[in-house]
């Protein structure tokens, strides 16, 4: 196979396609390929804004931006949980000279 400025994409195209066929045969990744959307969005949002789209590449970026956000959103909340706690066993560690 003779390497060309289009093999990088045929052949994520094709890693792509196969993910997407095993996912639907059952032998997937599950919620991994959820991920996949957002990622090519972001992705393709830089690649034209590099290119000299910048219009359409930063519009396709920030909605990427916000699809990866959303899926991340469970995550922020058990951080955000996680730092609650670790606060307020920061708080009963100290002495409460200030309450």
């Amino acid at each position: 196979m003779k390497w060309t400025k289009h093999s990088g994409l045929a052949l994520l195209l094709i890693a792509c396609g196969a993910l997407i066929l095993l996912g639907k045969l059952g032998f997937g990744l599950g919620n991994l390929l959820g991920y996949l959307f957002p990622i090519v969005m972001v992705g393709l949002g830089y690649y034209g804004i590099r290119n000299g789209n910048k219009f359409f590449g930063w519009v396709i970026f920030v909605v990427g931006l916000l699809a990866l956000l959303s899926k991340f959103s469970g995550l922020f909340v058990i951080l955000f949980a996680a730092a609650l706690i670790f606060f307020g066993v920061s708080l009963l560690k100290k002495k409460s000279s200030y309450w």
